[in-house]
């Protein structure tokens, strides 16, 4: 019986990863964000990994992650927003914007429960990819972005629209090893290794706009050879 609360339980921990994100957003300690919303995407994967080998499947495990997801992945990235624009020149309320991120994510969350196309791929812009944005961008831009405090907006409002776009995103859910059947997650990763390799710590968002930039693409020359 006992088996069947370790999702869960690992759910809470990418929850508590995803709160703790948050205080250090608010504080302008983008470094800390940056880990722990990477802890949390670990332990969003981990508790989906756990339910399938455990088969601990369970409707409240269903509606806890979207409630973690909504904190590690939604409130995080919005509070490294807030916090980005309230350390510009610009009046404190205007760093409210940052918030429409939340907002955004939680639609995305439930469409996502309810849409059943969303199986094996996406419709739109993961919350886990948006957040990585945005804790990439916090990371590793930031006095930029304070001093060209109109690119945050930019940013707000496009992966905003991501979230909830009709826009088909590949999932990186590999069903075997064969190059073939796996052929865009593989390129995918081979990027990514390559940006890490150049770019480290500051590959983050650029890894996110190679994920939508190939999903875009991918989806748009399946469209044209119809």
């Amino acid at each position: 019986m006992i088996k069947k609360h370790i999702p869960n339980f690992i759910t809470c921990l990418n929850l508590f990863s995803g709160s703790i994100a948050v205080y250090y957003a608010f504080q302008g300690n983008y470094t800390a964000v940056l880990w722990l919303v990477l802890l949390a995407a670990v332990f969003d994967f981990l508790d989906g990994f756990a339910a399938r080998i455990l088969n601990a499947y369970s409707p409240m495990g269903k509606e806890m992650d979207s409630l973690a997801d909504v904190i590690s992945f939604g409130l995080a990235p919005g509070a490294v927003a807030f916090s980005l624009l309230r350390e510009s020149t610009l009046p404190e309320w205007v760093a409210f914007a940052g918030f429409i991120i939340p907002v955004f994510s939680a639609l995305r969350l439930a469409k996502f429960n309810i849409d059943e196309r969303q199986s094996s791929s996406f419709i739109g812009l993961p919350t886990p990819a948006n957040a990585l944005f945005w804790v990439g961008l916090g990371y590793s831009f930031p006095d930029f972005l304070i001093a060209n405090n109109w690119l945050v907006f930019i940013f707000i409002v496009v992966f905003s629209g991501l979230l909830v776009a009709e826009i088909p995103m590949f999932s990186l859910k590999f069903k075997n090893m064969d190059w073939k059947k796996n052929q865009l997650q593989y390129i995918f990763l081979i990027v990514c290794i390559l940006l890490l390799g150049i770019f480290q710590f500051d590959a983050f968002a650029p890894i996110i706009v190679w994920y939508i930039f190939l999903s875009i693409v991918t989806s748009f020359f399946k469209i044209s050879t119809k």
